[in-house]
């Protein structure tokens, strides 16, 4: 049965979504990072989990954009973040079925960027990712221990098809086994299935390259002390890092000068 979601944000400290909440469930997983409250920008990452909005990048530079060490401000209906080079306007809403994010990144014609509506999930071990099988499927070199071949030398990804590319199974989360992978499917919606529970999140933006990046860390991540995170992230872009995308692996702004584009979030699932 579709429900509405409730959303909780966190303006001063990045835009984080603290909350996505519905029929009782937090969808939401989050940790204790208190050094979170002092951050500045440039500082390496702070992972207090939630939904990030990362932009202009996730990995490299800055680590994981731009918004999450700045503070927001409230202009009428939007969430806004004023950064040197882009604007980036969140109105967030309820709706019947679950909820919905709109979009409006402002700059220069031309400039590029990746974002990522880097949501964390709190998953049980039984939970699995659905979305179009056989999709093309980016992997990172953190799964070259985990593949059927050789990394190739330099390679910043191998591809292969959803849901097991180069033999590595993607769909399931499972317990943790000591092992984080990143990897970024050509698709724009995906669902998760968690015992009865559904959520599902499409994204919308026309004439802009939209992906689902998968952030499966079951406590392989990170070095001296991991812990347990699994991302479900749709995005704008092909790479985690801008510096990598090459020709349409990265968001453009148009002459313009405006990006529009719509997160929906349901608790019904079109996928399989």
């Amino acid at each position: 049965m579709s429900v509405p979601l409730d959303i909780v944000t966190d303006l001063a400290h990045g835009g984080r979504w603290t909350s996505l909440r519905g029929a009782g469930r937090e969808w939401l997983w989050r940790r204790t990072a208190p050094e979170r409250d002092s951050v500045s920008p440039g500082d390496a990452f702070v992972d207090a989990g939630g939904l990030e909005e990362c932009v202009p990048t996730v990995r490299g530079t800055p680590d994981h954009g731009d918004a999450w060490s700045r503070p927001w401000t409230r202009e009428g209906a939007a969430d806004v973040l004023h950064c040197d080079r882009f604007t980036l306007a969140r109105t967030l809403r309820a709706t019947a079925d679950g909820a919905q994010a709109d979009y409006v990144l402002t700059a220069d014609a031309g400039f590029r960027f990746v974002w990522a509506a880097h949501a964390l999930l709190d998953l049980s071990d039984h939970a699995a990712l659905h979305t179009r099988d056989g999709a093309r499927t980016r992997l990172f070199p953190e799964a070259a221990p985990l593949l059927e071949r050789a990394w190739p030398d330099g390679a910043p990804w191998v591809e292969g098809r959803w849901p097991a590319p180069g033999g590595l199974r993607l769909d399931r989360f499972g317990p943790d086994d000591g092992t984080a992978v990143g990897a970024v499917v050509d698709a724009s919606e995906c669902c998760v299935h968690d015992d009865a529970d559904r959520l599902s999140l499409t994204l919308e933006a026309d004439g802009q390259p939209m992906s689902i990046a998968l952030w499966r860390n079951l406590g392989g991540f990170p070095a001296p002390h991991p812990y347990r995170s699994t991302g479900v992230e749709p995005m704008l872009g092909r790479v985690f890092d801008l510096a990598q995308a090459g020709p349409g692996d990265a968001a453009r702004v148009p002459a313009s000068g405006e990006v529009r584009w719509r997160l929906t979030l349901t608790t019904t699932c079109r996928c399989a």
